[in-house]
C-alpha cells in the first residue's frame, strides 16, 4: 500500500467517524448487543438445525435473552442442468427463511426475509449424490443465516 492510499484510507475513515459510524461488533454497535441475548426457536427438521448451529455460531448461545427470534423455513429442489436424454445432472436446493425478531413480551421489533440457492452434482453414486445434497443443504442454511445476522445488525436501534 503506497503512502497515497494510507492517506485516502486514513481521510475515508474520518469521513465515517464524523457521520456516525460505529463498527458492527465494536463498543456500541448491534453486533455486540445481540451477541448472547436472542434465543432463537427450537428447530424441527435438518435444515432447521443447520439453520440454528450457524445463527448460534454467529450470535452465541443466550444466557440471559432480551430477544427471540422466530423462523419459517421453505425449500425446493429445481433440476437445472439436463442431458439430450432428460437425465438431470446438476440441481439447485433454493431455500426462503421468513423471520421475525420479537422482545420477550412479544412486541415485533423487526423481521425480513432471506433466500439463497445452493447447487450440487447429480453425476456421480447414489451415495454420493445424497451427500452432495446433505452439503448442498448445510451450504444453503449456512447463507441464509448469514444473511439473517447482516439484516439484524443492520437494524436500527438494536444497539444498547
Amino acid at each position: 500500500m503506497s503512502l497515497s492510499d494510507r492517506r485516502l484510507f486514513l481521510i475515508g475513515l474520518a469521513a465515517l467517524a464524523g457521520c456516525g459510524f460505529t463498527p458492527a461488533y465494536g463498543p456500541g454497535g448491534a453486533g455486540a448487543a445481540l451477541q448472547g441475548k436472542v434465543r432463537i426457536a427450537e428447530p424441527s427438521d435438518r435444515n432447521g438445525f443447520d439453520l440454528v448451529q450457524r445463527l448460534e455460531d454467529r450470535l452465541g448461545r443466550s444466557s440471559a435473552p432480551r430477544y427471540l427470534l422466530d423462523f419459517t423455513i421453505a425449500t425446493d429442489r429445481v433440476g437445472v442442468g439436463i442431458t439430450p436424454d432428460n437425465a438431470i445432472t446438476r440441481y439447485d436446493l433454493t431455500g426462503k427463511v421468513d423471520w421475525v425478531l420479537t422482545d420477550m413480551a412479544g412486541t415485533r421489533i423487526t423481521g425480513g426475509t432471506a433466500q439463497g440457492f445452493a447447487g450440487y452434482s447429480a453425476t456421480g453414486s447414489t451415495v454420493a449424490g445424497l451427500a452432495a445434497e446433505d452439503d448442498a443443504g448445510v451450504r444453503l442454511m449456512r447463507n441464509l443465516a448469514d444473511q439473517i445476522v447482516t439484516q439484524l445488525i443492520a437494524t436500527p436501534g438494536l444497539a444498547p
